[in-house]
């Protein structure tokens, strides 16, 4: 299966990202995969590689690519409860720095690169994404609805704000079906509830689903939340939401 490392022209700069796509030459969907916090790294890379193995051309770019390419820190080979603190007193600060607007300054950049790919076909294109790049994903969904026609977020940070432009509140601006894969921990019941009742009001299809007995960062074999019953599930959600909304050659 041929990947790749690429640089991608931003406003700000160049964003490293990782790509695969399937053999065999010929256009296919294109999927913009958000990290999470820990960033672009084999195990994202691994997922790449399975969407594409289904026919999807798959971009993974370092959101954090700012502050220099990935990775930025470096990461144990299984990230567990003792890594953690440290590691995110060196990561949520980049998290902080990327605002809403660098937000959708690079997502134009991100759907423009894909735009112009020899291998990704004309139709429209989904946002997924993990932990904190759930809320990029549905950020990117909006603010492109005539481009992103499935969005979906897996162990969603952030999703329900008090902020004037939370992700929730600008749900009117979707034309993507939504899938939300949610930890028992991820939101509260209230937090879930206003998140679709935005959905239901703008008449956005989406499903909102609470995967049982997993913990924030299940989809990722490389920590200790992993929970490989739940990893499928996403595949089982994720799949035939990408088979409806987007048009494989």
């Amino acid at each position: 299966m041929p990947t790749m490392t690429l640089q991608i022209p931003t406003e700000d700069g160049q964003a490293d990202a990782f790509a695969a796509y399937p053999d065999g030459g010929g256009q296919h969907p294109g999927v913009l995969l958000y990290m999470d916090i820990f960033g672009v790294r084999p195990v994202l890379e691994e997922m790449a590689r399975e969407l594409a193995g289904h026919g999807y051309y798959v971009l993974v770019p370092n959101v954090f690519y700012r502050n220099g390419p990935a990775p930025l820190v470096e990461l144990p080979e299984h990230i567990g409860a003792e890594a953690r603190p440290t590691l995110f007193g060196r990561l949520v600060p980049l998290l902080e720095e990327h605002t809403p607007e660098r937000v959708l300054r690079d997502a134009d950049a991100y759907l423009g690169f894909l735009a112009g790919r020899p291998e990704v076909g004309a139709g429209p294109v989904a946002a997924i994404g993990y932990c904190m790049g759930a809320a990029l994903a549905m950020r990117t969904a909006a603010a492109h609805p005539d481009r992103v026609a499935a969005a979906a977020g897996f162990h969603p940070s952030a999703l329900v704000t008090d902020a004037p432009d939370s992700p929730h509140r600008l749900v009117p601006g979707l034309n993507a079906e939504v899938h939300l894969g949610l930890a028992e921990s991820d939101m509260t019941p209230e937090a879930i509830s206003e998140f679709e009742q935005a959905l239901d009001a703008a008449g956005v299809a989406h499903t909102c689903e609470i995967y049982p007995g997993t913990l924030h960062g299940f989809t990722m074999a490389d920590t200790a939340a992993f929970d490989p019953v739940a990893l499928q599930r996403h595949w089982d959600r994720l799949l035939p939401l990408l088979d409806r909304t987007l048009a494989k050659g």
